[in-house]
């Protein structure tokens, strides 16, 4: 229970960095990323606070997918064998 509330606090804190980033980041930007292509000639204009949420949330989904992964091997039998 304590673990739950714990993360749950950090998720918290980090919600309230990007709120205050986000809050003083109102200036539009150009984001460059010529490794992915699609901004190799024409570059992403947007809020510095949308750019910022985006590439956290790129980095959360990959964190979620990495951290759950696949497991499929690991179920155990509940029957002993005598």
């Amino acid at each position: 229970m304590f673990k739950a509330v714990l993360k749950t606090f950090f998720l918290l804190i980090i919600l309230f960095v990007m709120l205050y980033v986000g809050m003083n980041n109102t200036k539009e930007i150009d984001f460059n990323f010529p490794i992915a292509g699609t901004t190799a000639k024409e570059p992403i204009h947007a809020s510095a606070a949308l750019i910022f949420f985006g590439v956290f949330a790129a980095g959360v989904l990959a964190g979620t997918m990495l951290h759950s992964g696949g497991g499929g091997g690991s179920k155990k039998s509940s029957s002993k064998e005598k």
